[in-house]
């Protein structure tokens, strides 16, 4: 095992700092995993991670991780058909929120499913929020954490994109009685929709062109009037949905142009007046490099100003190394009882450069104290390890997935 991440590594070597391999699950032999990542306690005192898959056959796996050296699957799921991905999910408490997107416009289902899993190895459906339409592939990515309401980047019948790029905009649904969901709320970039007043925004050229549309759609319940929404070309929003039927823009931020778009996450980090803003690769190769997580400062939330970027593993050491390399998921601060939280220690993923750790106690001079990057997994199509999300629990334990066939790895930070 190499500590270093040197030009000289081959994708079937593992590196690792500060970061050690506790398991790994590859699910059966459906390892390929998406962007939903949560636990469970459930009624038996179990630790339940729910996982997400990339694509189709498979719909979402339940892993046993009380111990987090013996993984044991407890249940996996299929879809109704191959046509579609569960590329997102969130517990709280026994409920289960999963989104579904379709391949493309018009296929059903294609929305939200809430599960009952009290039961975890025995999901039941309670109910199923359709946003399927003509101009719709459903919901990419949702965020459910109060037990009340789901945040969403969601298409819907009614709405018809000026471009089909931006076909997916910020919803939120009251889901208090999960039988019934009901949305309360919608915002979209103005411009983005027909019949808006604004013309549409000028676009990114080419491959670089990734769509006007919702991504993550974070709301803290300490702050449950703010919505903190990476829109991918739009930048970074924060949203004041105090008032879910006239949402309004507080902040607006983004890099793009000059820089490559696509803007993922904004996390707060809400005692130090900071925001941690992730970007997303989604280019092989390094086409679409860089692709950064970003420091901002905050105080001002009408003027944020970025104070820098986090170290970027080395270009020459990943960049050829097969698939995706460049910024993507980070550990989101997740307020439930499972999660860890921390307003210094940031964790991330980056595709073939692995799952790394950063330490933001000063933001103008991020450091990063830990990594593991996996060797390739086996009959992986990208040929080295694609890590796309990850979720760490109040115990410290890293829980990091493959994009393709490695599945679930589960770590230990040493630091």
């Amino acid at each position: 095992m190499l500590n270093i991440s040197s030009p000289s590594s081959k994708p079937d070597q593992t590196l690792a700092l500060n970061m050690k391999l506790l398991a790994q699950h590859e699910l059966g032999g459906f390892g390929g995993l998406g962007e939903g990542i949560s636990m469970q306690i459930d009624p038996k005192g179990r630790r339940i991670l729910w996982l997400a898959h990339e694509s189709a056959p498979k719909n979402f796996s339940g892993v046993d991780v009380t111990d987090p050296k013996n993984p044991k699957l407890i249940v996996q799921t299929d879809l109704p058909h191959m046509s579609l991905r569960s590329n997102s999910l969130d517990v709280v408490g026994n409920i289960l929120a999963v989104a579904y997107q379709a391949s493309k416009v018009g296929i059903k289902p294609a929305g939200v499913d809430l599960f009952d899993v009290s039961v975890p190895e025995s999901p039941k459906l309670i109910s199923h929020f359709d946003c399927s339409g003509p101009h719709s592939r459903g919901v990419h990515a949702l965020w459910f954490v109060d037990g009340e309401t789901i945040h969403m980047s969601a298409g819907s019948g009614d709405f018809e994109p000026t471009n089909p790029l931006d076909d997916q905009f910020y919803r939120i649904l009251d889901v208090r009685n999960p039988s019934k969901p009901t949305e309360i709320g919608r915002w979209w970039y103005p411009g983005t929709r027909v019949g808006d007043s604004v013309p549409p925004p000028q676009r990114l050229k080419g491959i670089l062109d990734t769509g006007f549309r919702a991504h993550n759609t974070n709301v803290f319940p300490s702050h449950p009037d703010k919505a903190y929404v990476g829109y991918i070309d739009g930048g970074g929003f924060v949203l004041d949905i105090s008032k879910p039927s006239d949402i309004k823009v507080l902040s607006h931020w983004n890099h793009s142009p000059p820089l490559n778009g696509f803007i993922h996450t904004v996390l707060p980090l809400f005692d130090r007046n900071l925001w941690i803003v992730s970007d997303e690769c989604v280019q092989d190769g390094g086409l679409d490099w860089p692709k950064l997580v970003w420091v901002l400062d905050s105080r001002d939330e009408k003027n944020p100003v970025p104070l820098g970027t986090f170290p970027t593993p080395e270009l020459d050491a990943f960049v050829k190394r097969g698939g995706r390399y460049g910024a993507h998921n980070l550990h989101e601060n997740l307020p439930g009882p499972c999660s860890f939280v921390s307003d210094t220690l940031i964790i991330g993923t980056f595709f073939n450069a692995g799952v790394r750790v950063f330490d933001t106690s000063n933001p103008f001079r991020v450091e990063e104290v830990a990594y593991y990057v996996p060797a390739a997994p086996k009959l992986s199509p990208a040929g080295a390890i694609q890590l796309n999300d990850v979720f760490v629990d109040d115990r410290r334990i890293v829980y990091t997935v493959d994009r393709f066939t490695g599945g679930l790895y589960i770590l230990e930070m040493t630091i």
